[in-house]
């Protein structure tokens, strides 16, 4: 009579260990990539290269240039909309790369992580 339960050949555990290393070495690849994107730059310019942000892959603005010829003291209003512009495409950036490394490392499944 055969055994009820278990697993035949003790199969099971072994590659539910297995799993448990490949599932402990994607993490270990996840939080390095993660570290990695959160060091990197992206910068995106805006009124023709006036305005020029960068900003980490952390979100956290690096810098802002702006043009001399930018600064025109009566249209103020143009040279904010140029900064919000620059600084919306480089959050955009960072974005895009955050999802791209979900993606990269969760084979495409990775739609509800947020970063």
């Amino acid at each position: 009579m055969a055994k009820r339960g278990g697993f035949p050949g003790g199969g099971m555990p072994g590659n539910m260990s297995n799993l448990m290393k490949q599932a402990q070495r994607m993490q270990r690849q996840m939080e390095e990539s993660q570290r990695e994107l959160e060091t990197k730059e992206f910068t995106a310019k805006a009124g023709g290269g006036a305005v020029e942000v960068t900003v980490f892959g952390n979100k956290q603005l690096k810098a802002v240039t702006i043009s001399p010829e930018a600064v025109d003291p009566d249209d103020v209003e143009m040279l904010q909309d140029m900064i919000v512009a620059a600084v919306n495409e480089a959050m955009k950036q960072a974005d895009e790369a955050s999802g791209a490394l979900v993606n990269k490392m969760t084979g495409g499944l990775g739609g509800g992580f947020p970063f």
